[in-house]
Protein backbone atom coordinates (compact mmCIF):
# COMPACT_ATOMS: atom_id res chain seq x y z
CA UNK A 1 0.00 0.00 0.00
CA UNK A 2 2.93 2.74 0.52
CA UNK A 3 4.63 2.05 -2.79
CA UNK A 4 0.97 2.77 -4.75
CA UNK A 5 0.36 6.08 -1.79
CA UNK A 6 4.20 7.14 -3.03
CA UNK A 7 3.43 6.73 -6.67
CA UNK A 8 0.24 8.54 -6.60
CA UNK A 9 2.13 11.23 -4.64
CA UNK A 10 4.89 11.46 -7.89
CA UNK A 11 7.50 10.61 -5.17
CA UNK A 12 9.74 8.43 -7.13
CA UNK A 13 13.29 9.53 -5.69
CA UNK A 14 14.38 6.14 -4.36
CA UNK A 15 16.20 8.13 -1.16
CA UNK A 16 13.01 10.34 -1.15
CA UNK A 17 10.76 7.14 -0.72
CA UNK A 18 12.49 5.44 1.86
CA UNK A 19 12.64 8.60 4.19
CA UNK A 20 8.75 8.84 3.37
CA UNK A 21 8.22 5.04 4.06
CA UNK A 22 9.80 4.96 7.71
CA UNK A 23 7.62 8.28 8.73
CA UNK A 24 4.82 5.83 7.83
CA UNK A 25 6.15 3.11 9.66
CA UNK A 26 6.65 5.33 12.58
CA UNK A 27 2.52 6.65 12.17
CA UNK A 28 1.57 3.30 11.96
CA UNK A 29 3.33 1.79 15.19
CA UNK A 30 3.09 4.38 17.05
CA UNK A 31 -0.21 6.34 16.12
CA UNK A 32 -2.66 3.40 15.32
CA UNK A 33 -5.50 5.38 15.17
CA UNK A 34 -4.20 8.70 13.54
CA UNK A 35 -2.86 6.44 10.95
CA UNK A 36 -6.20 4.82 10.22
CA UNK A 37 -7.71 8.23 9.68
CA UNK A 38 -4.99 8.95 6.86
CA UNK A 39 -6.49 5.74 5.36
CA UNK A 40 -9.59 7.49 4.68
CA UNK A 41 -7.25 10.41 2.40
CA UNK A 42 -6.58 9.79 -1.23
CA UNK A 43 -3.61 7.83 -1.53
CA UNK A 44 -1.34 10.53 -3.38
CA UNK A 45 -2.02 12.77 0.14
CA UNK A 46 -1.34 10.52 2.82
CA UNK A 47 2.94 10.45 2.62
CA UNK A 48 3.09 13.94 3.38
CA UNK A 49 0.38 13.49 6.76
CA UNK A 50 2.67 11.04 7.60
CA UNK A 51 6.09 12.73 7.15
CA UNK A 52 4.37 15.34 9.28
CA UNK A 53 3.53 12.82 12.10
CA UNK A 54 7.02 11.12 11.70
CA UNK A 55 8.78 14.59 12.35
CA UNK A 56 6.68 15.16 15.47
CA UNK A 57 6.73 11.65 16.93
CA UNK A 58 10.36 11.31 16.40
CA UNK A 59 11.30 14.69 18.32
CA UNK A 60 9.15 13.40 21.13
CA UNK A 61 10.33 9.51 21.33
CA UNK A 62 13.33 10.56 21.48
CA UNK A 63 13.21 12.91 24.11
CA UNK A 64 11.39 10.62 25.99
CA UNK A 65 13.78 7.46 25.17
CA UNK A 66 17.35 10.15 26.23
CA UNK A 67 15.96 10.19 29.54
CA UNK A 68 17.83 7.13 31.07
CA UNK A 69 21.23 7.85 29.54
CA UNK A 70 21.59 11.74 29.50
CA UNK A 71 20.90 14.84 31.64
CA UNK A 72 18.81 17.08 31.82
CA UNK A 73 20.88 19.59 30.01
CA UNK A 74 22.38 16.96 27.58
CA UNK A 75 18.40 16.04 26.57
CA UNK A 76 17.90 20.09 25.97
CA UNK A 77 21.70 20.24 23.81
CA UNK A 78 20.72 17.09 21.53
CA UNK A 79 17.21 18.66 20.60
CA UNK A 80 18.76 22.12 20.30
CA UNK A 81 21.19 20.47 17.98
CA UNK A 82 18.95 18.58 15.71
CA UNK A 83 16.48 20.80 15.57
CA UNK A 84 18.66 23.58 14.74
CA UNK A 85 20.08 21.27 11.83
CA UNK A 86 16.92 20.62 10.54
CA UNK A 87 15.89 24.09 10.42
CA UNK A 88 19.37 25.01 8.83
CA UNK A 89 18.11 22.35 6.52
CA UNK A 90 15.01 23.68 5.83
CA UNK A 91 16.09 26.86 4.88
CA UNK A 92 18.66 24.69 2.12
CA UNK A 93 16.21 22.53 0.96
CA UNK A 94 17.33 19.33 1.36
CA UNK A 95 18.64 17.18 4.35
CA UNK A 96 20.30 13.89 4.99
CA UNK A 97 18.73 13.01 7.83
CA UNK A 98 15.83 9.79 7.46
CA UNK A 99 13.15 11.97 8.88
CA UNK A 100 13.90 15.27 8.08
CA UNK A 101 14.20 14.60 4.46
CA UNK A 102 10.98 13.73 3.92
CA UNK A 103 9.32 16.69 5.66
CA UNK A 104 11.39 19.12 3.98
CA UNK A 105 9.88 17.74 0.67
CA UNK A 106 6.34 18.17 2.11
CA UNK A 107 7.04 21.56 3.06
CA UNK A 108 7.84 22.33 0.07
CA UNK A 109 5.10 20.84 -1.90
CA UNK A 110 2.92 22.55 0.32
CA UNK A 111 4.46 25.89 1.31
CA UNK A 112 3.81 25.35 4.92
CA UNK A 113 5.48 27.94 7.13
CA UNK A 114 8.99 27.38 8.93
CA UNK A 115 7.30 29.11 11.54
CA UNK A 116 5.14 25.80 12.19
CA UNK A 117 8.39 24.08 12.68
CA UNK A 118 10.29 26.57 14.85
CA UNK A 119 6.96 27.00 17.62
CA UNK A 120 7.04 22.86 17.60
CA UNK A 121 10.79 23.07 18.28
CA UNK A 122 9.82 25.29 20.93
CA UNK A 123 7.49 23.29 22.75
CA UNK A 124 9.74 20.29 22.75
CA UNK A 125 11.69 22.62 24.58
CA UNK A 126 9.55 23.13 27.18
CA UNK A 127 8.93 19.44 27.79
CA UNK A 128 12.65 19.08 29.27
CA UNK A 129 12.44 21.70 31.81
CA UNK A 130 8.65 22.80 32.85
CA UNK A 131 6.88 20.23 35.01
CA UNK A 132 3.66 21.76 35.70
CA UNK A 133 1.63 24.77 34.33
CA UNK A 134 -0.03 27.79 37.31
CA UNK A 135 -3.03 28.39 34.09
CA UNK A 136 -4.56 27.32 31.08
CA UNK A 137 -2.82 29.87 29.27
CA UNK A 138 0.48 29.13 30.81
CA UNK A 139 -0.48 25.62 29.73
CA UNK A 140 -1.88 26.84 26.03
CA UNK A 141 2.20 28.68 25.20
CA UNK A 142 3.29 24.72 25.31
CA UNK A 143 0.07 22.95 23.47
CA UNK A 144 0.16 25.42 20.82
CA UNK A 145 3.58 24.29 19.97
CA UNK A 146 3.19 20.61 20.54
CA UNK A 147 -0.52 20.47 19.30
CA UNK A 148 -1.93 23.79 17.20
CA UNK A 149 0.52 23.80 14.88
CA UNK A 150 0.52 20.31 13.78
CA UNK A 151 -2.86 20.95 12.62
CA UNK A 152 -1.48 23.86 10.84
CA UNK A 153 0.87 22.58 9.12
CA UNK A 154 -1.58 19.50 7.96
CA UNK A 155 -3.91 22.20 7.05
CA UNK A 156 -2.54 22.94 3.14
CA UNK A 157 -2.11 19.64 1.92
CA UNK A 158 -6.26 19.25 3.08
CA UNK A 159 -6.72 22.15 0.63
CA UNK A 160 -9.17 24.48 2.82
CA UNK A 161 -11.53 26.51 1.02
CA UNK A 162 -11.28 29.11 3.19
CA UNK A 163 -8.69 31.06 5.96
CA UNK A 164 -10.92 30.17 8.68
CA UNK A 165 -10.41 26.32 8.47
CA UNK A 166 -6.86 26.96 10.21
CA UNK A 167 -8.34 28.81 13.40
CA UNK A 168 -10.29 25.28 13.21
CA UNK A 169 -7.41 23.14 12.79
CA UNK A 170 -5.80 24.83 15.75
CA UNK A 171 -8.67 24.01 18.08
CA UNK A 172 -9.08 20.28 17.23
CA UNK A 173 -4.98 20.07 18.07
CA UNK A 174 -5.46 21.89 20.86
CA UNK A 175 -8.76 19.30 21.75
CA UNK A 176 -6.43 16.18 20.62
CA UNK A 177 -4.04 17.40 23.43
CA UNK A 178 -5.90 17.94 25.93
CA UNK A 179 -7.57 14.53 25.85
CA UNK A 180 -4.62 12.62 25.81
CA UNK A 181 -3.57 15.01 29.28
CA UNK A 182 -6.90 14.12 30.69
CA UNK A 183 -6.48 9.82 30.10
CA UNK A 184 -2.67 9.95 30.79
CA UNK A 185 -2.56 11.55 33.54
CA UNK A 186 -0.88 9.04 35.79
CA UNK A 187 2.01 8.29 33.09
CA UNK A 188 2.91 11.93 32.88
CA UNK A 189 3.29 11.44 36.54
CA UNK A 190 5.50 8.93 36.06
CA UNK A 191 7.34 11.34 33.74
CA UNK A 192 7.14 14.20 36.58
CA UNK A 193 4.68 16.32 34.59
CA UNK A 194 1.74 17.52 35.30
CA UNK A 195 -0.42 19.17 32.57
CA UNK A 196 -3.71 19.92 34.20
CA UNK A 197 -3.60 23.23 35.07
CA UNK A 198 -3.07 23.81 38.73
CA UNK A 199 -5.45 26.81 38.81
CA UNK A 200 -7.95 24.61 37.18
CA UNK A 201 -7.44 21.98 39.67
CA UNK A 202 -7.15 24.35 43.10
CA UNK A 203 -10.90 24.91 41.68
CA UNK A 204 -11.69 21.61 43.17
CA UNK A 205 -9.28 21.57 46.34
CA UNK A 206 -7.14 19.55 44.24
CA UNK A 207 -3.31 19.78 44.95
CA UNK A 208 -0.47 18.13 42.88
CA UNK A 209 0.39 16.18 46.10
CA UNK A 210 -2.99 14.49 46.04
CA UNK A 211 -2.42 13.82 42.17
CA UNK A 212 0.76 11.72 43.26
CA UNK A 213 -1.26 9.60 45.67
CA UNK A 214 -3.09 8.32 42.52
CA UNK A 215 -6.72 8.02 43.93
CA UNK A 216 -9.27 9.22 42.05
CA UNK A 217 -11.26 10.89 44.77
CA UNK A 218 -14.45 12.85 43.99
CA UNK A 219 -12.65 16.30 43.77
CA UNK A 220 -9.93 14.86 41.31
CA UNK A 221 -13.15 13.10 39.64
CA UNK A 222 -14.67 16.87 39.24
CA UNK A 223 -11.41 18.48 38.24
CA UNK A 224 -11.11 15.83 35.18
CA UNK A 225 -14.79 16.50 34.33
CA UNK A 226 -13.33 19.97 34.01
CA UNK A 227 -10.81 19.43 31.51
CA UNK A 228 -13.84 16.93 29.70
CA UNK A 229 -15.95 20.02 29.33
CA UNK A 230 -12.99 21.95 27.87
CA UNK A 231 -12.04 19.36 25.20
CA UNK A 232 -15.64 19.47 24.06
CA UNK A 233 -16.05 22.69 23.74
CA UNK A 234 -13.18 22.92 21.68
CA UNK A 235 -14.35 19.92 19.28
CA UNK A 236 -17.52 21.71 18.81
CA UNK A 237 -16.14 24.74 17.88
CA UNK A 238 -13.44 22.68 15.61
CA UNK A 239 -16.04 20.90 13.67
CA UNK A 240 -17.22 23.37 11.37
CA UNK A 241 -13.90 23.77 9.57
CA UNK A 242 -14.16 20.48 8.34
CA UNK A 243 -16.57 21.40 6.00
CA UNK A 244 -13.95 23.73 4.62
CA UNK A 245 -11.49 21.30 3.48
CA UNK A 246 -11.47 19.79 0.29
CA UNK A 247 -14.17 16.88 -0.09
CA UNK A 248 -11.95 14.57 -0.51
CA UNK A 249 -10.19 15.16 2.85
CA UNK A 250 -13.37 15.81 5.27
CA UNK A 251 -13.66 12.03 6.00
CA UNK A 252 -10.19 11.83 7.74
CA UNK A 253 -10.61 14.59 9.87
CA UNK A 254 -14.05 13.89 10.72
CA UNK A 255 -12.77 10.28 11.72
CA UNK A 256 -9.85 11.56 13.73
CA UNK A 257 -11.91 14.29 15.58
CA UNK A 258 -14.74 11.40 16.50
CA UNK A 259 -11.92 8.83 17.49
CA UNK A 260 -9.49 10.97 19.35
CA UNK A 261 -12.18 13.14 20.94
CA UNK A 262 -13.78 10.26 22.04
CA UNK A 263 -10.62 9.13 24.24
CA UNK A 264 -12.23 11.17 26.84
CA UNK A 265 -15.72 9.43 26.55
CA UNK A 266 -14.05 6.31 27.57
CA UNK A 267 -12.33 8.13 30.92
CA UNK A 268 -16.01 8.89 31.47
CA UNK A 269 -16.91 5.06 31.24
CA UNK A 270 -14.07 4.40 33.64
CA UNK A 271 -15.66 6.47 35.83
CA UNK A 272 -12.40 9.21 35.80
CA UNK A 273 -10.21 5.56 37.02
CA UNK A 274 -7.36 6.86 35.24
CA UNK A 275 -4.91 5.59 37.58
CA UNK A 276 -5.73 2.31 37.39
CA UNK A 277 -6.74 2.06 33.67
CA UNK A 278 -5.98 3.07 31.01
CA UNK A 279 -8.66 4.69 28.92
CA UNK A 280 -9.39 3.54 25.08
CA UNK A 281 -11.31 3.92 21.77
CA UNK A 282 -12.30 -0.19 21.85
CA UNK A 283 -11.13 -1.45 18.29
CA UNK A 284 -14.99 -2.44 17.58
CA UNK A 285 -15.37 1.79 17.64
CA UNK A 286 -12.82 2.34 15.64
CA UNK A 287 -13.65 0.00 12.66
CA UNK A 288 -17.62 1.03 13.36
CA UNK A 289 -16.06 4.71 12.05
CA UNK A 290 -13.96 3.81 9.74
CA UNK A 291 -15.94 1.92 7.87
CA UNK A 292 -18.74 4.15 6.79
CA UNK A 293 -16.11 7.00 6.60
CA UNK A 294 -14.15 4.76 3.85
CA UNK A 295 -17.64 4.24 1.78
CA UNK A 296 -18.43 8.06 2.32
CA UNK A 297 -14.06 9.42 1.63
CA UNK A 298 -14.27 6.84 -1.72
CA UNK A 299 -17.47 8.45 -2.68
CA UNK A 300 -16.23 12.05 -2.47
CA UNK A 301 -13.01 11.18 -4.57
CA UNK A 302 -15.04 9.80 -7.25
CA UNK A 303 -17.38 13.06 -7.39
CA UNK A 304 -15.07 15.68 -7.03
CA UNK A 305 -11.22 14.13 -7.03
CA UNK A 306 -8.44 13.93 -4.65
CA UNK A 307 -7.02 17.75 -4.91
CA UNK A 308 -3.58 17.94 -6.14
CA UNK A 309 -2.11 15.34 -5.08
CA UNK A 310 1.24 16.41 -5.75
CA UNK A 311 1.07 19.81 -4.04
CA UNK A 312 1.70 22.94 -5.31
CA UNK A 313 5.19 22.36 -6.33
CA UNK A 314 7.01 19.65 -8.02
CA UNK A 315 10.73 18.73 -5.75
CA UNK A 316 13.45 19.26 -7.67
CA UNK A 317 15.13 15.95 -6.28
Amino acid sequence: MSASDLDAAGIINPDLRASYEFCRRLNATHGKTYYLATLLLPPGKRPYVHALYGFARYADEIVDDLASTFTAQEKADWLLTWGQTFLDDLDRGHSSDTVCRAVIDTVQRWDIPKSHFESFLCSMHMDLTTTHYQTYEDLYEYVYGSAAVIGLQIVPILEPTSPAAAEKAKDLGVAFQLANFVRDVGEDLDRGRVYLPLDDLAKFGVTRAELQARIATPQIKDALRYQITRVRDLEERSRSGITLLHPSSRDCIEAARVLYCGIVDEVEKIDYEVFAKRASVPLARRLRIAGPAWVRASRARRKFGSGHVRGLHQPTG
